[in-house]
């Protein structure tokens, strides 16, 4: 069973007739007066200081059957100060509304509120957020829930879908709005779907098979198998695989919606579908998410799909190693050498550090073959980063400004922000190694700086910049927008710095 996703549509304001009915109120409690036509009776400007509500963002009043209407229920949720409205506190309204929808199946929302300008953005970031909160990954779940926990042991019968209906001033802008952004929601909902299946069922295989689904809106696939992988001396990602007996693939992905002549922009992502630490295996404890340690690769995948469903206008490139860090008798071991694509030699002396040697060959195959404008490589690297920043930012390291601030802007108008890591000389001496050209460790202080430094060394002078999404891609703090376990974290934040500044 999967969680029904909501329909949505726009129309003129109107007042409903039955059904659920969500009105927004201002900071100080103000309706609009499309609101205020459908409480005839007054019964929210009674029940107002009665619930102690004074239109505080996400505050809620909920009247049943109300007064002198037909409607199940009314709804008031407060949108805050208007003048602090932006389109991410338009994504958290709808993820507020998504939260008291309960058992309806019609709904409508009332888009006006005293003092806002709620054009046709403003109706389509909220649709976005109903839908990116409706989201649940219960694909596997067979049994109904009767209420209180516990299984019923009859079978789970699909939802209905609820129709909800957001009543605007103009709903054809709202619905061309929407059609943007619809094809970056589904993008992230990608993501979450491919990070949170278990690795059973999600392998390199199975993934690159996914990966073959874009073709369908407009992306050339390309999928390499180990003995092309082999030809191209790709013996860093190989090195993972080799202990798993279900194979590696490389995914390269393009989408040539700008001008023929014009160089790519590129999305590398780290793959392990799984990772058990190899020969340095992981503790037991909590080794179950590692099915997630493919988030990097899931972003760039759910990115793809966001450009080309909304018919993006760059030429784009995404690359995704996809490998699964296994132990058996080919696995790997400590101190083993290994010949990276791009010639230089590794030291493995931690077979848990393994997206890094991944990453080393996608990036250097991509940089090699497609002379790129930048790349950006996406991680669930380390857990250093995490110590560092917690789980409400990435690590963003880079070795070109403008990149990085240019993510960091669009970071802030997402809200799926990075936080600027250092890059130096000094860190880079940590990874040297006695025996090949470089180790894949640097020690036991600055584990997320080693890796990026290990990384740097892999994309020559081309603008790069590495984002360790390790905190924020899984079991990443629940929000307005998102209650599962994989966020989809990177999907909405790059195809904001695409839009924003590399859309001709």
């Amino acid at each position: 069973m999967m969680t029904s996703r909501p329909s949505i549509a726009f129309a003129r304001f109107a007042v409903p007739k039955k059904g659920s009915v969500f009105v927004l109120a201002a900071n100080d409690g103000g309706l609009g007066d499309a609101a205020k036509a459908c409480d005839p009776a007054k019964t929210l400007e009674r029940a107002f200081p009665v619930a102690d509500f004074s239109g505080k963002f996400a505050g809620l009043v909920e009247v049943l059957a109300p007064e002198g209407t037909s409607l199940d229920r009314l709804v008031a949720v407060g949108a805050g100060k208007v003048s602090a409205l932006d389109d991410h506190a338009w994504l958290k309204l709808g993820g507020t509304i998504t939260t008291s929808l309960r058992k309806a199946t019609e709904v409508a929302v009332v888009l006006d509120l005293p003092g806002a300008d709620v054009g046709g953005r403003q109706a389509a970031q909220l649709a976005a957020g109903i839908l990116l909160r409706s989201y649940a990954f219960d694909k596997y779940k067979t049994k109904k829930d009767n209420g209180d926990g516990q299984r019923d042991g009859n079978k789970a019968e699909p939802k209905k879908p609820v129709k909800v209906t957001i009543h605007t001033a103009d709903p054809a802008a709202a619905k061309k709005a929407f059609s943007d952004e619809v094809a970056v929601i589904d993008g992230v909902l990608l993501a979450r779907d491919l990070v949170n299946e278990p690795a059973n069922i999600l392998g390199p295989v199975e993934f690159a098979a996914r990966v073959n689904e874009l073709e369908a809106l407009g992306v050339a696939v390309e999928i390499l198998v180990e003995k092309e992988m082999k030809k191209l001396g790709m013996g860093a990602l190989l090195g993972v695989a080799q202990g798993s007996p279900r194979g590696a693939r490389l995914a390269v992905m393009r989408w040539n919606g700008g001008k023929a002549k014009d160089s790519p922009i590129a999305f590398v992502g780290k793959g392990v579908t799984f990772d058990t630490g190899g020969n340095s295996i992981k503790t037991a404890s909590g080794m179950e998410d590692m099915k997630g340690d493919m988030g990097g690769a899931a972003a760039v995948t759910g990115l793809m799909h966001a450009l080309a469903a909304r018919k993006a206008n760059a030429n784009v490139v995404g690359i995704i190693g996809l490998v699964e860090n296994a132990v058996d008798g080919h696995a790997q071991r400590p101190g083993d050498i290994v010949t990276s694509m791009s010639g230089q030699t590794i030291e493995v002396l931690n077979t848990d550090a393994e997206g890094r040697l991944v990453l080393a060959d996608a990036l250097w195959y991509c940089n090699d073959r497609f002379q790129p404008k930048f790349i950006v490589n996406l991680a669930t690297l380390t857990g250093a980063i995490m110590v560092a920043l917690g789980q409400h930012y990435a690590g963003l390291f880079s070795n070109n400004d403008e990149l990085a601030n240019r993510l960091t802007s669009a970071g802030q108008a997402t809200q799926e922000r990075v936080w600027r890591m250092p890059l130096g000389t000094e860190y880079d001496k940590l990874i040297d190694s006695k025996n090949a050209d470089m180790k894949n460790i640097g020690g036991r202080y600055g584990g997320a700086i080693i890796a990026a430094q290990f990384l740097q060394r892999f994309v020559k002078d081309t603008p790069w910049a590495h984002l360790d999404i390790a905190g924020t891609a899984i079991g990443a703090p629940s929000s307005e927008i998102n209650q599962s376990w994989a966020s989809g974290f990177g999907v909405r934040l790059l195809d904001r710095l695409v839009r924003d500044n590399y859309e001709g």
